[in-house]
């Protein structure tokens, strides 16, 4: 093959011009860092060849559309995969401010809600002043795009949890007196010690790792080696792990480290270790001194996000977890053997700058939009009541015109337990569980009787929140209806079905990769 070698710059500006989209050097990189490009050049001014980087993309990008919709069907609308979008695009601002299985991008509020949008019906516009609701709110996506475009908004949720997270997106804030809050902690953090022996065992096993791993995982050349089938990845793995376990247990018993806590009852005694429970603990004491409730709910967050992080998992397994990972181990999704964690320390520090970074970029964005968050059963909720009792302003709003709309993603039946996935938090904040409401959780089933139970949950939400819409109202449900229960539950809820928009599901973080779609149901009076 001939070699046109070129930076990693010139590379980035070649493909935007190949692909008529942005391409950035970080783009570029990735490829490289995960074996999809062989790597020319030093470490210093590392080189790509430009032609390799064409074959790349012509077996992949350029026929990605094409392989979808013939796995997927024609019906596909590919405008909707977003798939120009980096993922700094759709995880923008305070949409990252913690992790939530489910949710679905931001962009998709903006295509069916925003007045702008072009090739779209007018009809199903929301303008400036109006009211949406989402009665599966989640940690508020609709909620925080409604606000970006002037559009007032109410969010539900059963989960005191997820409305907290809702509710630390949408407050308004003085951040100068927050991150100097933040400061004050993160000093605190820095310089509290639960076991003196921990910095020592983790700088020793961090080099033993670093070593280890320059030996027999060469980075981009070892992941190469494996795409092309030069190496029997499940055998060397293998093999590899169980070499490096021996190291990581001298070093275990030369610090006299303590892996497993006294009891195993709760969340927060089986998946922590036991120095990361301890620091846990002494940060939240910290932030229980807060006396401004926004922005003890806004430390509670950091705090939740640093926790979640910091679970005795493999990286593979952090959104779906298997068993407790005390050891070292071969992470599929690094190519190389990784640890476990032993502190908090350093993810409490990068999500706290993190965090009032986004809190800043979204307060730029804002208007002066209403938005209220209620924790409550959208299926028995008296809606009405509930914004007079909370917001008197929007209460006004909702008198004149009622609510324009609802734009919701629902849950999925038989995929998602919402409390469960937030088992950390309610273990450590007190929250009161509600798994029992849940409509359509994991662990009911796919069954037969757990899809009637689903269709009877999201319908009566459906002739719940029915009541306080205006006449000309849309609603708007992004839905996996694989088991094609919307019909029935629109018929059940005397709507009719006016459209579907069957979108590409890019960029998931699960290990199977294969097409995936999602349908958006537009319903209407029936």
């Amino acid at each position: 093959m001939t070699k046109q070698l070129v930076t990693l710059k010139q590379a980035s500006l070649w493909a935007a011009g190949y692909l008529n989209k942005n391409i950035t050097i970080s783009n570029i990189s990735y490829l490289v860092q995960y074996g999809k490009l062989q790597k020319y050049g030093d470490n210093g001014s590392p080189l790509v060849n430009i032609v390799e980087l064409k074959q790349y993309y012509k077996s992949y990008n350029g026929q990605r559309e094409l392989t979808w919709k013939k796995r997927l069907g024609d019906d596909l609308n590919w405008a909707l995969s977003f798939d120009n979008l980096c993922e700094k695009d759709t995880t923008k601002h305070v949409h990252r401010l913690h992790p939530y299985k489910g949710k679905f991008i931001p962009q998709l509020v903006n295509y069916f809600i925003d007045d702008h949008t072009d090739n779209f019906k007018k009809a199903t516009y929301l303008k400036n002043g109006d009211i949406i609701l989402d009665p599966f709110s989640g940690s508020g996506t609709t909620l925080v795009q409604a606000n970006e475009l002037g559009i007032h908004s109410i969010g539900i949720d059963i989960s005191k949890f997820n409305c907290m997270i809702a509710q630390v997106k949408l407050f308004d804030y003085e951040l100068d007196n927050l991150a100097e809050e933040l400061r004050r902690i993160q000093k605190a953090v820095a310089l509290f010690e639960a076991n003196e022996n921990i910095s020592s065992f983790e700088k020793e096993l961090s080099g033993e790792l670093q070593k280890f791993n320059r030996k027999y995982f060469p980075g981009p050349d070892f992941k190469r080696r494996v795409y092309q089938g030069e190496i029997d990845e499940t055998k060397y793995a293998i093999d590899k792990e169980q070499l490096f376990l021996n190291v990581y247990n001298d070093l275990i018993n030369k610090y006299k480290i303590e892996l497993k806590q006294d009891n195993n009852k709760t969340f927060l005694d089986k998946w922590y270790i036991k120095n990361v429970r301890k620091e846990i603990e002494f940060v939240f004491s910290l932030l229980k001194k807060n006396t401004d409730i926004k922005n003890r709910q806004a430390l509670a967050v950091i705090l939740s996000r640093t926790i979640r992080s910091c679970r005795a998992t493999t990286h593979s397994d952090l959104a779906t977890l298997k068993e407790p990972q005390l050891t070292t181990y071969y992470c599929w999704k690094h190519k190389k053997i990784c640890k476990p964690l032993f502190s908090v320390k350093y993810w409490f520090n990068r999500y706290a700058n993190d965090t009032i970074r986004r809190l800043r970029e979204f307060k730029n964005l804002k208007t002066d939009a209403r938005s209220l968050v209620i924790s409550a059963d959208s299926r028995t909720i008296n809606l009405e009541h509930e914004i007079k009792d909370k917001d008197e302003k929007l209460y006004e709003i909702y008198q004149k015109n009622k609510i324009k709309g609802i734009f919701t993603s629902p849950p999925y039946v038989g995929q998602i337990d919402y409390h469960r996935q937030h088992a950390y938090a309610y273990d450590l904040f007190g929250f009161i569980r509600q798994d029992d409401l849940e409509i359509g959780p994991l662990y009911k089933g796919r069954a037969l009787e757990a899809k009637r139970s689903y269709i009877e949950g999201i319908s009566a939400v459906l002739i719940n929140c029915r009541k306080y819409l205006a006449d000309d109202f849309d609603i708007f449900l992004v839905a996996n209806d694989k088991n094609n229960l919307y019909p029935q539950i629109a018929d059940k809820s005397k709507l009719k079905i006016v459209n579907r928009f069957k979108r590409p599901v890019l960029n998931r973080t699960e290990r199977d990769k294969s097409p995936y779609s999602e349908i958006i149901f537009q319903l209407k009076h029936n």
